[in-house]
């Protein structure tokens, strides 16, 4: 296995639906301006809540691309 350097991008993906749900719109939105995107790291789960109840998920991710060879 070669060696790889990695561009580091953190985002944060919402939706009203699930966790999982937040994490992939993350991963959409990066994928739309990057490319060679190879992992990721999920750093914080937390939710928006409104009258007590939960409104929208929000996933802090880091997504690793390659970059150069």
């Amino acid at each position: 296995m070669s060696a790889h350097t990695y561009k580091l991008i953190e985002l944060v993906g919402s939706s009203p639906l699930s966790i999982e749900d937040a994490v992939q719109n993350a991963l959409a939105e990066a994928a739309l301006s990057e490319k060679n995107l190879r992992w990721l790291e999920i750093v914080e789960t937390r939710a928006h809540l409104e009258e007590g109840k939960i409104a929208h998920w929000q996933v802090t991710v880091k997504i690793g691309a390659t970059i150069g060879n």
